[in-house]
C-alpha cells in the first residue's frame, strides 16, 4: 500500500468500476459518475452489467460514490475511463472523454496525476485532453499536473481476464510519474505491467491490440463468403487448418462491442490526418460491419428455398448483447440482421434474457420478447449465451422452417446454413 494515495475514479462502466472497487479494497477512492441512476444502484450494492459482484462491491469498504463533482476536489489520483465511440460517419466521438477531462481540470491541484484507460488514438492524451486540463485547472502540464496512460483491458463476460489477472502497460508523462503510475498499479494487480516508453506508445499499443483481432475476424470472414460460394463447410475448413501448430484460430462472426469494432476507426482516423490513407485496416472494417446483412440474406434465401412466404414470415432471433454471457449490448451489429430482415417484410422477435429491455428499446428501437413463442418460420441464433444451447430449436421453428446458426455452435444435422 502506497502512502497519501486518494483516487478518484471518472466513469463507473464496464472499465471504471473494476478498478474503483479493486482501488478501494486499500485506499480512499471516489467513484465518479454523471449518471445518478448509476450511483444510486451502486450505493445500494449492485452492479446491473453483473461484471462487479455484489460481494466484490461490498469488500470495497474504502470506496464511495458520487455524481458530485466537490466530493472529488481532495484527490489527488484521477483516472478516467469513459466510452469512447465514433460517430454516425465512423469519426473518433471524444465528447465523453473531454468533459470528463473538463470535470477534472475544475478540481486539478499542484501535484496530481491524471490517468487515461479510455482508448484513443496515438497523442489524444497530450494533444486533446492535456489543454483542456491546462485550460479549466489554469495549471501547467509537466510542471503542476502530470498524466499517465494505462489502457484497459477488460473483456465483458470474461470471469478469467478480469482486472486484477491481467499485465497492464503503464505509460507517464515524465519518468518519475511513470514510476508513481506503475507503483500505483502493481499495487493491486497480480500479473505486473508493462511500462511502455511514452503515452504515445502506450496508446498506439492499445489500439492495434484490437485492430488486430479486427484484422483476423475480417480474414475468416471473407474465407466464409468464399467457401459458402464453393459449398464448404468453413467450420470444417478452420477445424483442418487448426491442426497445424501455428494456425491461429478465429471464427467468422458479426463484429460488435465498444472495442473490436470501434478502435480501428481511431487508428485510421489519425493516420488520415497524418496524410496516409490506410488501406488494410478499412477494408476489414468495411467486410466485418457488412456481415450482418449478409447473414440476413442468406436466411431470406434459404427461407425462398423452403417454400416460405416472406412478406409477414415470423422471425425469431436470438441475442442483441455483441458477444455471449454478457449484458453489452453497445455496437451490437446483431442490430443489422434484424434491420434486414425487416426491410425484407419478416416480423422479428428478438429474445434475450442478459439484455436490459429498456437500453435496447432506447439504444436500436427494439421491443425485446420477454419469451419465446413456437412456429417461426426462421431461427437465428445471433449470440451464444449459455441458455440457448440448452433450447430444442426443433420444438422453436414451423415444420418447414429455417434454422440459422451464425456461431457455429449447433448440431450440423439441426441446421440449414450457417457462417
Amino acid at each position: 500500500m502506497l502512502k497519501d494515495v486518494r483516487i478518484a475514479v471518472i466513469g463507473l462502466g464496464y472499465v471504471g468500476l473494476p478498478l474503483a472497487v479493486e482501488f478501494g479494497k486499500i485506499y480512499p477512492v471516489v467513484g465518479f459518475d454523471i449518471s445518478a441512476q448509476r450511483i444510486k444502484a451502486l450505493k445500494a450494492g449492485h452492479d446491473h452489467t453483473l461484471e462487479t459482484s455484489d460481494e466484490a462491491l461490498a469488500a470495497a469498504v474504502n470506496l464511495k460514490f458520487t455524481s458530485f463533482i466537490e466530493d472529488i476536489k481532495d484527490c489527488n489520483y484521477y483516472i478516467v475511463g469513459v466510452p469512447t465511440p465514433v460517430d454516425k460517419n465512423k469519426r473518433p466521438d471524444l465528447t465523453p472523454l473531454i468533459k470528463a477531462t473538463e470535470t477534472v481540470g475544475k478540481v486539478l491541484k499542484r501535484g496530481d496525476i491524471v490517468i487515461y484507460e479510455s482508448t484513443v488514438y496515438p497523442g489524444a492524451t497530450e494533444e486533446d485532453c492535456v489543454p483542456v486540463l491546462e485550460h479549466f485547472s489554469g495549471l501547467k502540464f509537466n510542471e503542476d499536473f502530470y498524466c499517465g496512460y494505462s489502457p484497459e483491458r477488460i473483456n465483458p463476460g470474461d470471469k478469467v481476464h478480469t482486472l486484477t489477472l491481467i499485465r497492464k502497460i503503464i505509460s507517464g508523462s515524465t519518468p518519475e510519474v511513470a514510476d508513481k503510475v506503475d507503483a500505483l498499479y502493481n499495487s493491486i494487480l497480480k500479473k505486473g505491467t508493462f511500462k511502455a516508453s511514452s503515452i504515445k506508445v502506450a496508446e498506439a499499443a492499445k489500439v492495434i491490440e484490437n485492430t488486430q483481432r479486427d484484422l483476423n475476424i475480417a480474414f475468416v470472414n471473407e474465407l466464409a463468403l468464399i467457401f459458402h460460394r464453393m459449398g464448404i463447410d468453413t467450420s470444417e475448413v478452420l477445424e483442418a487448418a487448426g491442426t497445424k501448430w501455428n494456425f491461429l484460430t478465429y471464427k467468422p462472426g458479426l463484429v460488435g462491442g465498444h472495442c473490436i469494432g470501434i478502435d480501428p476507426y481511431y487508428l485510421t482516423h489519425k493516420a488520415q490526418e497524418m496524410g496516409y490513407h490506410p488501406e488494410v485496416i478499412l477494408a476489414g472494417r468495411r467486410l466485418n460491419d457488412n456481415m450482418g446483412f449478409y447473414v440476413a440474406q442468406q436466411v431470406i434465401k434459404l427461407m425462398i428455398r423452403k417454400g416460405q412466404k416472406i412478406e409477414g414470415a415470423n422471425v425469431l432471433v436470438l441475442g442483441i448483447t455483441f458477444k455471449e454471457n454478457c449484458s453489452d449490448i453497445r455496437n451490437s451489429r446483431v442490430i443489422d440482421v434484424v434491420t434486414e430482415l425487416k426491410d425484407f417484410g419478416c416480423r422479428v422477435d428478438v429474445f434475450d434474457p442478459w439484455a436490459a429491455p429498456a437500453e435496447v428499446l432506447d439504444e436500436y428501437g427494439v421491443q425485446l420478447v420477454p419469451e419465446l413463442d413456437k412456429g417461426y418460420d426462421a431461427v437465428v441464433l445471433a449470440v451464444a449465451h449459455d441458455q440457448f444451447m440448452k433450447l430444442d430449436f426443433m420444438t422453436l421453428r414451423n415444420g418447414n422452417g429455417v434454422i440459422y446458426d451464425i456461431k457455429s455452435m449447433l448440431p450440423k444435422e439441426i441446421v440449414d446454413g450457417r457462417l
